[in-house]
């Protein structure tokens, strides 16, 4: 009896605790981690942020906001250490959502808002070993239709047409959304893109985003 009120116990404690984001720039240059909620840090290289975010926060992201007010000796100007929004297409996304169904988090990599930095996203508890990576030179073989200064934008945000926004019933990774979805297949390129981009991990959970791994 005593057993089973203690698995009680810790089950509802798991499925209500926090859950805590070790944000990391391995990146050559100062970047301003941003994260919703949580707001934002500067972070040098090496340096990490250690973010505890609330049990049952749904349709969060964490981001690195490059190209924003940066020098070339990578000091940031003051006002650009403090987290805007969503932030500025185009940047790479890690989003979540934590204690959802069955008390599961799911997470993925995005790239519908573009891509500027390498991203790494795995859990660090026992018990769920999955994450996704997504470190291909994107920048550098960015078509030149989508390209921005240290940047790569999504077609969507350049067109903005239903066949690029996946706003059409079929939506699929053609066209210039191809480009994202070969060179990190696990990452979403496009909306609708579930099957292949989001991982699950039991509630409780603990992670690590790397900026450039």
């Amino acid at each position: 009896m005593f057993s089973s009120i203690f698995l009680l116990i810790s089950i509802l404690f798991t499925s209500t605790n926090a859950a805590i984001f070790d944000i990391r720039n391995n990146w050559p240059f100062i970047v301003s981690a941003s994260a919703v909620p949580g707001g934002g840090r500067q972070l040098g290289r090496g340096e990490t942020w250690s973010l505890k975010v609330p049990a049952g926060t749904a349709g969060a992201p964490i981001w690195p906001r490059t190209n924003c007010g940066l020098d070339w000796a990578g000091r940031a100007r003051a006002k650009q250490v403090t987290a805007m929004a969503y932030g500025r297409p185009p940047n790479t996304l890690a989003e979540f959502a934590l204690n959802q169904y069955q008390n599961l988090d799911f997470f993925d990599i995005s790239l519908v808002d573009g891509f500027n930095v390498d991203m790494e996203f795995i859990p660090t508890s026992i018990g769920c070993t999955r994450g996704l990576r997504c470190a291909a030179d994107i920048n550098g073989q960015c078509p030149n239709e989508l390209r921005a200064p240290g940047r790569c934008n999504n077609p969507c945000t350049v067109f903005k047409e239903d066949q690029y926004c996946c706003n059409l019933e079929n939506c699929g990774p053609i066209d210039c959304r191809r480009f994202f979805k070969l060179r990190c297949p696990a990452a979403y390129s496009y909306p609708k893109d579930d099957p292949t981009s989001t991982i699950t991990c039991p509630g409780g959970t603990n992670y690590r985003v790397l900026f450039c791994p």
